[in-house]
């Protein structure tokens, strides 16, 4: 598998598409506020096996309730309110309990989102994946687009594009985040652009 090849696939996608902060705005934009940073932490808990729609409804409702923040998650709890508020992203109980857990984790060891985001990125990585409910890609997902921090995200939308175009006969986390690390250069806005626009892809594919 040559650098080549994954590169100018991406290259194709980026002509095709434009880049992504046209259509994931907050997740891709160049300049995130400490709030853009927050939400997205928040969004990436609340994306796990549901469709984006309905993490849009919960996030509005943490908003409206001026919940939508480390600090604020963290003093409200793993109670009642909290899960009628995320309700609409499905399996509420355990996000909720997964919501509080990571900003509990943020606000009493670091004190803030930035500080934690300072640690270099094996370390950030080895602390969120050993928290309740954080896979790699929930993890990946926070580091990428909320951290700015070098490291491609896989999920299905990833693996159905490697089978697309043929890049591997595995398909193991590790070793797909291997392939598009070692054949990209090692850019943040890349490996956003090119996860989000492969996630696009893959959505336009099933209409």
């Amino acid at each position: 598998m040559s650098k080549t090849r994954i590169y100018k696939i991406y290259l194709q996608l980026l002509k095709k598409y434009g880049l992504a902060n046209k259509f994931w705005k907050k997740w891709c934009q160049i300049k995130k506020t400490k709030g853009d940073k927050e939400e997205i932490l928040i969004g990436a808990i609340l994306t796990q096996r549901t469709n984006w729609k309905n993490v849009e409804l919960a996030l509005k409702n943490l908003k409206e309730a001026k919940v939508l923040s480390i600090k604020k998650i963290y003093q409200l709890g793993n109670q009642r309110l909290l899960k009628s508020l995320i309700r609409p992203a499905g399996f509420y109980q355990q996000k909720a309990k997964r919501l509080f857990l990571l900003c509990r984790f943020i606000v009493t060891n670091y004190g803030s989102l930035e500080k934690f985001f300072e640690k270099d990125l094996e370390i950030c990585r080895k602390q969120l994946l050993a928290l309740y409910g954080i896979g790699p890609e929930t993890a990946d997902s926070i580091l990428l687009y909320a951290g700015q921090k070098p490291i491609f995200v896989i999920d299905e939308y990833t693996r159905r594009f490697v089978k697309k175009y043929n890049l591997a006969k595995k398909f193991s986390y590790d070793f797909l985040q291997k392939l598009f690390q070692e054949n990209l250069p090692k850019d943040v806005k890349i490996y956003q652009n090119f996860h989000a626009l492969i996630v696009l892809d893959g959505k336009n594919e099933k209409h």
